[in-house]
């Protein structure tokens, strides 16, 4: 039990985090609703936030652009492999420029908890 606990907070078999959106494709203005799903590890975890950023990256410079954040404090315990689901609701800016070669965008997410290595997850979007 002790080398799991160990393990866990080195990352391995750690909780893991995934956003789940129900499409890939959204205009200026659109609700984008989904879920954060969190799949315990080998040991429990508590968690104490979710972070998750719109980011929109320029191809042609390299930079990435923090669009929108949004942040879910919780002090959720998830146990050795649990299924948790924690709801998103997120409105896109009217003003957000359409997907092109050049720019791209991707909410970017990381769980974490109170000991142990934070878990992350990307999930590429484009604006039509």
């Amino acid at each position: 039990m002790l080398l799991r606990k160990y393990m866990a907070l080195l990352g391995i078999g750690s909780a893991q985090i995934d956003l789940i959106l129900p499409k890939e494709t959204y205009r200026p203005g659109e609700h984008i609703s989904g879920y954060f799903l969190i799949k315990g590890g080998t040991i429990e975890q508590q968690i104490i936030r979710i972070d998750c950023d719109l980011v929109m990256i320029n191809q042609a410079t390299g930079i990435e652009k923090v669009i929108d954040t949004i942040t879910l404090l919780t002090s959720k315990l998830i146990q050795s492999g649990e299924v948790y689901k924690e709801s998103l609701t997120f409105k896109l800016s009217t003003t957000v420029l359409v997907t092109t070669k050049e720019i791209s965008y991707r909410f970017k997410t990381k769980v974490t908890f109170k000991e142990g290595v934070e878990s992350r997850d990307q999930d590429i979007i484009q604006i039509i």
